[in-house]
């Protein structure tokens, strides 16, 4: 399934809060280095949880009203969404566990 890349409100509205299995959305920027670093990870997850949960990056400087919707003031911002509400966030840089745990508990 891979990572929908999204920059506008209509792919938000279509990919994530009209999704029928949670989505995990990573909020990142290009020139963030803990972004970077998180970036693999998000890959990693978006390929054990195929099918079970949608992955999205969202680049803060392409869509900052995306970005401020969510009060996404620092990033990395992490946020996992079923039906479109929010069940999880974490801010900064964290362990590929600390995202499993996440997920594991939205899929419970």
């Amino acid at each position: 399934m891979g990572i929908t890349q999204i920059s506008d409100a209509k792919s938000w509205e279509i990919n994530v809060i009209n999704s029928d299995v949670p989505v995990f959305v990573d909020f990142w920027a290009e020139w963030c280095g803990p972004c970077r670093m998180v970036g693999p990870v998000v890959e990693e997850l978006a390929n054990d949880y195929d099918g079970k949960v949608k992955f999205v990056k969202v680049n803060v400087d392409e869509a900052n009203e995306l970005a401020s919707k969510y009060n996404v003031f620092s990033i990395p911002t992490l946020i996992l969404l079923n039906k479109g509400e929010i069940v999880s966030q974490q801010v900064g840089a964290a362990s590929k566990e600390s995202y499993k745990n996440m997920i594991d508990r939205a899929l419970a």
